[in-house]
């Protein structure tokens, strides 16, 4: 095996550590920052891996095109957020929550604290039904989860009044 094979954005899956990229060469040893057990040092001339898409090694690669690379897979195969922006109307914004019964305090949370958990809930929601499609389920019973999943989005729809773009809603099922 050439000892220029993998270029900086390259994945490969490593039978003990699993998917990763490339993110820095040397000249003996790659750098792959691995999904589940972060950056390794994996020498030039191992040939247990699958190479899963080989970007050709350039000379010179620099940090910023690197780090574009790398986020654009991490984003496609790992449980990395994305940044989702509150409605303008609501920053600064503070949710209440009142009991019925007056002898009781009422609550009272930062709105973008409040924000960040549903996003953190739909960020989740999608690594889910990625794992449930990439599993080894049947066709059916993937069918029957992801139904699930789309009856979750739809019961959160209450909460697309906080986004800033329409893009970032939750999307249940549509009615016909």
């Amino acid at each position: 095996m050439s000892t220029d094979v993998l270029g900086i954005g390259s994945r490969v899956n490593h039978p003990a550590y699993g998917d990763g990229v490339v993110i820095r060469t040397h000249k003996a040893a790659y750098e792959v920052c691995f999904i589940k057990f972060g950056i390794k040092t994996v020498g030039k001339t191992y040939d247990q891996w699958e190479i899963i898409d080989a970007i050709e090694a350039e000379e010179e690669v620099t940090f910023t095109e690197a780090e574009k690379a790398l986020i654009k897979i991490l984003n496609a195969y790992s449980d990395i957020s994305q940044v989702v922006e509150l409605g303008d109307r609501w920053e600064g914004g503070i949710m209440i929550l009142k009991p019925d019964d007056e002898n009781l305090k009422a609550k009272e949370i930062p709105i973008e604290t409040f924000f960040h958990k549903i996003v953190m809930v739909r960020d989740r929601l999608r690594v889910m039904e990625q794992r449930i499609n990439s599993s080894k389920l049947t066709d059916e019973e993937k069918v029957n989860l992801q139904q699930y999943i789309t009856r979750i989005y739809g019961s959160l729809t209450t909460f697309n009044v906080l986004f800033k773009y329409k893009e970032d809603n939750f999307i249940g099922e549509k009615s016909d």
